[in-house]
């Protein structure tokens, strides 16, 4: 009888630091997307809260994780495109596109590697042609966070 009290209260002990961790772990993803949004970790979020809530009912480690993983995956396949068409997330390499820069690390055009300088800051860049480092350089799109330059 005694054991089973022990059990019981070591099983509701663990099933509340469970849920208090989830939900650190949701407030953890919450400050990050606030400080960096780029709707990846609201994601993390909701499915801290959702597996906070399984381990509020009782479900051991292995289905919290399980829905973690679930509501995770599923949100962010469904709904991040969505949001992010939606709510119009700016693209980082935007504004960059007509402006000019310098190489800083020659660009070869067969690798398709190289850096540039563009409005102060550092950019991996590639182009058709080879260009050689400090010469000037238009940026005329960008695949990513890759810029896709020509000599200006």
């Amino acid at each position: 009888m005694v054991l089973n009290l022990v059990g019981g209260l070591f099983n509701s002990w663990l099933s509340e630091v469970a849920t208090l961790a989830w939900l650190a772990l949701a407030l953890v993803g919450a400050i990050v997307e606030v400080s960096i949004p780029h709707f990846g970790f609201a994601f993390v979020s909701a499915a801290s809260v959702a597996a906070a809530l399984a381990a509020y009912f009782g479900f051991g480690i292995i289905p919290q994780i399980g829905i973690f993983v679930v509501v995770m995956a599923v949100s962010l396949i469904g709904l991040r495109s969505r949001l992010v068409g939606y709510l119009g997330v700016p693209s980082r390499t935007a504004p960059l596109i007509g402006k000019q820069g310098v190489v800083t690390y020659d660009i070869d055009a067969t690798v398709g590697a190289g850096r540039v300088n563009v409005a102060g800051e550092d950019w991996a860049a590639r182009a058709a042609e080879p260009i050689a480092n400090g010469v000037k350089v238009r940026v005329v799109g960008a695949d990513g966070i890759v810029l896709e330059v020509t000599r200006a």
